[in-house]
């Protein structure tokens, strides 16, 4: 239970920023090949299941060893000590959530623009991405090097694989994606 106390969060945001570099690599037209986008949107899927397992973990710990009441995991901004902090973590998962269930039915929004209300929607990945890392940089114990380190990395690497991938929808299409 310890190491679930400590470990099931970073293991989310780990499994959600991999999520967040499948999603953006699954979308290159200029090195992969339609076979490979379908690959790389495979592994974008089952990282997503397993980061959203984690994130129930996380939460069901939590609530558990008493670091914060079931109230406040379900309502943001209600937690009695870190109200901020932890209604960020709240709102990241809702936000989470709601991009799994708009990738998952996907098919349903046909169209022109019910695919460009889904990408909107699924494009809030990116602002629940950045709330889950202030909330787990910030709203636990104090963060060990290697978890900062960590944490640089990931933003890093996303925000590289999201300019490149702005970089070449602006080339090709001359728009945004």
């Amino acid at each position: 239970m310890r190491f679930l106390d400590f470990g099931a969060g970073v293991l989310a945001l780990v499994s959600l920023s991999v999520t967040v570099l499948w999603g953006l690599a699954a979308t290159d037209r200029m090195v992969l090949h339609s076979g490979h986008r379908l690959l790389a949107q495979a592994v974008h899927r089952g990282t997503a299941v397993a980061g959203l397992g984690f994130l129930g973990l996380h939460i069901w710990v939590k609530i558990a060893e008493g670091h914060t009441g079931a109230t406040a995991a379900a309502v943001p901004f209600t937690d009695g000590a870190r109200p901020g902090l932890i209604g960020l973590g709240t709102l990241a998962a809702y936000t989470f959530i709601a991009v799994a269930v708009t990738g998952a039915v996907r098919g349903a929004f046909t169209g022109l623009s019910g695919a460009r209300w889904w990408r909107a929607l699924h494009m809030c990945a990116y602002l629940a991405w950045g709330l889950a890392l202030v909330h787990g940089l910030k709203s636990g114990r104090a963060a060990a090097g290697w978890a900062v380190a960590g944490y640089a990395i990931c933003l890093t690497a996303v925000a590289v694989r999201l300019a490149l991938r702005l970089r070449d929808a602006r080339r090709n299409t001359g728009e945004l994606p």
